[in-house]
């Protein structure tokens, strides 16, 4: 191996290694993003970009490494724009579990809470529907009438162990599975 050999060497386990350290850092295992070894690549590429390589597949292998390096670069600058504006997919996905488990709509409300009258019957059913969907569940064969059915047949066995007749319930989202949570009204 002679020492440009050696050193395109270094540079691939590089520009590889970064690019796991990127992936670790969009996935938030990671707490910073990977600047160090970001610009010791970086340096190394401008390095090699500015001397001569006579031999010709040595010339080919760093050119194929930039040319990885700097698509990398631009997934990387790309992924970052999209974390700072807010509209990364995957954040975006997790922000939307964490609201729905919280009980918070898109639309802003506070809880998507709803009463199983008439009243608020069909608040509930849209809110659960909505959940539903969200969630990845087939919601072709849920009616409005159905779900009274399901909260008739809880309403009764919540008020005896609540000891109220006065039930609220409201849509919650846990481990990804849409539920009706039931709770005195005060």
């Amino acid at each position: 191996m002679s020492v440009a050999d050696e050193d395109l060497h270094v540079l691939d386990i590089k520009v590889k290694q970064l690019k796991l350290d990127y992936e670790q850092y969009f996935l938030g295992s990671r707490p910073r993003e990977p600047q160090q070894l970001r610009s010791e690549c970086q340096k190394l590429i401008q390095l090699y970009s500015s001397t001569s390589i006579r031999n010709t597949a040595l010339r080919f292998r760093f050119n194929s490494i930039n040319s990885r390096f700097q698509a990398f670069k631009r997934q990387w600058d790309n992924t970052q724009r999209q974390i700072e504006a807010g509209t990364y997919k995957r954040h975006v996905f997790k922000a939307n579990i964490r609201d729905r488990e919280r009980g918070i709509t898109d639309e802003g409300k506070g809880s998507k809470r709803g009463s199983a009258a008439v009243a608020g019957g069909e608040d509930l059913f849209s809110n659960y529907r909505e959940a539903a969907m969200a969630c990845g569940q087939d919601v072709s064969k849920l009616t409005p009438e159905k779900l009274e059915r399901v909260i008739a047949k809880q309403r009764n066995a919540v008020a005896a162990k609540l000891g109220s007749d006065k039930i609220d319930f409201r849509v919650v989202v846990q481990d990804g599975k849409v539920k009706l949570k039931a709770s005195a009204r005060r």
